[in-house]
């Protein structure tokens, strides 16, 4: 049974990072979630932070190094993709806006996004629909309906009567990647170019 590919982007500067820990369990949760339907999944995790200079390095040369190159290819190939980032200043991280700048701008079209954030306050969690959503949505993504944003007092804590704990979130959130993957089925092997006998070998051959 072909695999799913899964990629988790974080962009998290500091190490250990919630925003790591976070992209970690929405990925585990997916991963879980699609097991138990007998489906197998490659994980792939894209860590922003070790790429913050090629990226730099591609807006002013043009070209993408090897590295990030390799994170583009995985990006731009994956079934699924669970995109998290810190939040600074009410919206996205500017390092988690640049690499996917340096994406083709189509190359998300159609893709599944489960998108999620980290920020010290619940203030921000508005900016997952201010300007994260929005983001994917220009970019002709399939943005999943629930978004998981995580502030330092959600880690370990139950949620209250309106809200879910972050748990409850995550399984959720994951849940519906999980269904919608299922829905569309891992994208097929490419094909294989048949091999291309020379003329002279096809020649000596009808003479035999």
């Amino acid at each position: 049974m072909t695999a799913y590919k899964l990629v988790v982007v974080s962009a998290g500067l500091s190490k250990p990072s919630s925003t790591r820990l976070l992209a970690d369990r929405l990925a585990d949760s997916t991963v879980r979630q699609l097991g138990a339907a007998g489906r197998p999944v490659d994980v792939t995790v894209v860590e922003l932070r070790d790429l913050a200079v090629e990226i730099a390095n591609n807006f002013v040369t043009g070209f993408p190094g090897a590295a990030l190159r390799e994170a583009i290819e995985a990006v731009t190939q994956a079934d699924g993709l669970i995109a998290v980032t810190p939040i600074f200043t009410a919206s996205y991280s500017g390092l988690f806006k640049s690499f996917f700048d340096v994406i083709d701008h189509d190359a998300l079209t159609g893709k599944p996004v489960l998108i999620a954030a980290t920020g010290g306050t619940p203030r921000h969690s508005l900016a997952l629909e201010h300007a994260v959503r929005p983001l994917f949505a220009y970019l002709r993504a399939v943005v999943l309906p629930t978004s998981v944003y995580a502030a330092t007092d959600d880690w370990g804590g139950t949620g209250d009567g309106l809200t879910d704990g972050l748990p409850r979130r995550i399984d959720r959130a994951a849940g519906e990647l999980a269904a919608l993957l299922s829905g569309r089925g891992p994208a097929a092997a490419p094909a294989v170019p048949e091999q291309v006998v020379p003329f002279e070998q096809q020649l000596a051959a009808l003479r035999v």
